[in-house]
C-alpha cells in the first residue's frame, strides 16, 4: 500500500509538472549553461520548484535528490528519498521536440521503489512499483524477449558503436537515439526498442524511474559492467547503463568483456 499511495502522489506530480512545462515548451524559454553539465532553462527551474513543494509538502520526512537543487548530503539520513529530474531531455525541449519527459521516483534502502516518467508532450505516463507491473497510461506494457543480438534494435549515441568499447567485436544492431535517458528506458519497457545503453556515467535522477519501470516490464537493467544499480549513494552516479531483455543484455555484456 505505502508504494501504491507514493505512485499515486508521483503520478498526480508528474502530471502538474507536464502543465507547466507545455506553457514554456517552443515558447522561447530563457535558457543558460549550468557548467559542463549543459543546459537548463526557466522552464526546469519552475518545474523543479512546483515538484519540491507539492513532493515535500506530502512526504517530509523524504530526502530530496533532483538536478535543479543543490545537494547538500542530508538525504542520505532519510528512510525514503524523492529521485528525480524535473525536465530530462532538456535539449529536445528546448529545440521543440516532444521527447523530454519528467522522471520521478521513489527510492528507500537502495531500490526504487515506485517510479514515474511522464512524457507532457505525447500524453505518455509510463509507471511502475516495485511489487506491481510497468504501465504505459494504465496499460501493461512488457519488455522485448530478444534471444541476442541478431535483429536487435539499441537506443545510443553513436559514439558507443565504435570498436574501442567493443572487445569483442562492435555488435551488428539497429541503433536509434532520443535525448531523454528516462525515455529511453521507457521505450524498452514498452517492447518498442530491445535494449538500451550508455558507457558515460549517469546521474540518478536521469536513471531511476525508469530502470524500475524497465525491471518490472521485465528487461535486465545492469550499469555498464553488468553490476545492480543502487540508489541514494553519497556519489549519485551509475557506471554507464545497460537495459535490455536477458538474452540481448548477456549477449551485449559478452561482447563488452571479452578478453
Amino acid at each position: 500500500m505505502r508504494e501504491a499511495d507514493d505512485l499515486a502522489l508521483l503520478i498526480d506530480a508528474a502530471r502538474v509538472a507536464g502543465k507547466i512545462a507545455l506553457r514554456y515548451w517552443k515558447r522561447n524559454p530563457k535558457q543558460w549553461e549550468k557548467g559542463d553539465e549543459g543546459p537548463v532553462t526557466e522552464a526546469d527551474i519552475a518545474v523543479n520548484d512546483a515538484l519540491q513543494s507539492q513532493l515535500r509538502a506530502a512526504r517530509p520526512a523524504y530526502g530530496w535528490l533532483s538536478e535543479e537543487t543543490p545537494d547538500d548530503g542530508a538525504r542520505l539520513e532519510t528512510e525514503c528519498q524523492f529521485i528525480l529530474d524535473p525536465i530530462d531531455g532538456t535539449r529536445a525541449f528546448i529545440a521543440g521536440e516532444d521527447s523530454f519527459s519528467h522522471a520521478l521516483a521513489v527510492t528507500r534502502g537502495g531500490e526504487v521503489v515506485a517510479g514515474v516518467v511522464y512524457l507532457p508532450a505525447k500524453d505518455a505516463l509510463f509507471a511502475a512499483t516495485a511489487d506491481g507491473p510497468a504501465t504505459l497510461n494504465g496499460q501493461v506494457i512488457a519488455a522485448s524477449t530478444i534471444a541476442g543480438i541478431a535483429g536487435a534494435t539499441i537506443l545510443t549515441p553513436a559514439t558507443n558503436m565504435t570498436a574501442q568499447h567493443w572487445p569483442g567485436g562492435v555488435p551488428e544492431v539497429k541503433r536509434s537515439f532520443r535525448a531523454s535517458v528516462a525515455y529511453r528506458l521507457a521505450l524498452v519497457a514498452e517492447g518498442r526498442f530491445d535494449g538500451m545503453l550508455s558507457f558515460r556515467q549517469g546521474w540518478e535522477w536521469d536513471i531511476a524511474a525508469g530502470a524500475l519501470i524497465c525491471d518490472r516490464a521485465g528487461a535486465t537493467v545492469t550499469d555498464s559492467k553488468g553490476e545492480r544499480l543502487r540508489f541514494n549513494r553519497p556519489d549519485p552516479r551509475a557506471n554507464g547503463l545497460i537495459a535490455a531483455s536477458a538474452g540481448l543484455h548477456a549477449a551485449l555484456l559478452e561482447r563488452l568483456d571479452a578478453k
